[in-house]
């Protein structure tokens, strides 16, 4: 059975979500550190690349049912600008294109008119909170920012927890923080979970995404047990990357971390979502971490309560593969610009 037998998403029926619903289920209140089962937890690399490797080979999405799949990779995207060229003109033109996210003869030619399909979110640095979230009112798009001393995590503590505050109070509803990743070196896990709790509690009502930087990380069971001491800590996502290092999302991290959260799930009762950010670019990809979300923990990870892309040039190439389902022909890219 192909993934578009098994309950694809249809182009005419349903309702794929337009605003993010983060109170499907309970919000992660953490538990406390069992740094038993931390130092238990293993991963078995050549066993991970085995499983990875199967993804992107054994399922196969084709016409409609591909359509509905890449209008469903949309309404999970973080539209997101983190550059140091960032201004208020390309953040203004991003949040206009989070508002209509495909062109509107594209959207009507698919029938999805009344779906009313937009990004789970905008993401941006604490800088333009305040102005994205005046662009993007009434849209029911909420805003992320990026904390904690993004993408490095090297400035003090305190300020790292300020700037958390600072940005809830701007109007930011999730807030994607980076872990201090020298304490996964270290061994240090006690400190990890202290600083993960201090992170949740200066979210107060935001929802945050604990990044982990995995390709600093050193090893698929270093990755493991961080994921496992942020979820403890009280984490509501764990994330892949920051987007700049030099190594980000690949397919054995990410099903190391899902595991994780399956694992932690079963323990405790609550769902943790799952972010892969950084290299996840076209359309292709974006189908194969949408099959190892359903296949792994289920159709509930297909909503962006529970699953996120960290992108935004993966949004013009799914838009290039949706005209190109309408019209059978491949366009320019510069037809389906981002900001």
């Amino acid at each position: 059975m192909t993934i578009a037998q098994a309950d694809a998403p249809q182009l005419t029926t349903g309702q794929l979500p337009a605003t993010t619903n983060l109170a499907r289920f309970e919000r992660n209140a953490g538990c406390a550190l069992d740094l038993d089962l931390v130092q238990a937890v293993q991963a078995n690399t050549s066993a991970v690349e085995r499983r990875a490797a199967t993804f992107g080979t054994r399922r196969s999405v084709k016409k409609t049912h591909q359509a509905a799949w890449l209008l469903r990779a949309i309404s999970v995207m973080d539209l997101t600008t983190l550059s140091g060229d960032d201004t208020l003109g390309k953040l203004r033109r991003l949040c206009a294109k989070a508002r209509h996210p495909v062109r509107r003869d594209l959207i009507e030619a698919l029938g999805v008119q009344d779906l009313h399909i937009t990004p789970a979110a905008v993401c941006v640095y604490h800088e333009m909170v305040a102005a994205a979230v005046d662009e993007l009112d009434g849209s029911g798009i909420p805003v992320a920012a990026v904390s904690t001393g993004f993408p490095d995590g090297l400035s003090s503590f305190d300020l790292r927890v300020r700037e958390i505050e600072a940005s809830v109070a701007a109007g930011a509803r999730e807030i994607d923080i980076v872990i201090s990743r020298r304490h996964v070196l270290s061994g240090n896990w006690q400190a990890l979970y202290e600083e993960m709790q201090a992170f949740r509690a200066a979210c107060g009502t935001a929802h945050v995404k604990a990044i982990l930087a995995t390709g600093q990380l050193g090893s698929l069971r270093n990755v493991a047990r961080a994921s496992h001491v942020c979820m403890m800590g009280g984490a509501d996502f764990i994330k892949t990357s920051t987007g700049k290092e030099s190594v980000n999302a690949t397919l054995p991290v990410s099903l190391v971390m899902v595991r994780a959260a399956r694992d932690y799930g079963e323990r405790t009762g609550f769902k943790i979502g799952f972010k892969p950010a950084g290299g996840i670019s076209n359309a292709k990809d974006a189908l194969v971490y949408l099959s190892m979300m359903k296949e792994e923990l289920g159709n509930d990870w297909l909503e962006p309560d529970l699953f996120r892309f960290g992108a935004s040039s993966l949004l013009g190439d799914i838009e290039q593969q949706l005209e190109h389902f309408v019209t059978g022909r491949y366009s320019a890219a510069f037809r389906h610009g981002i900001s």
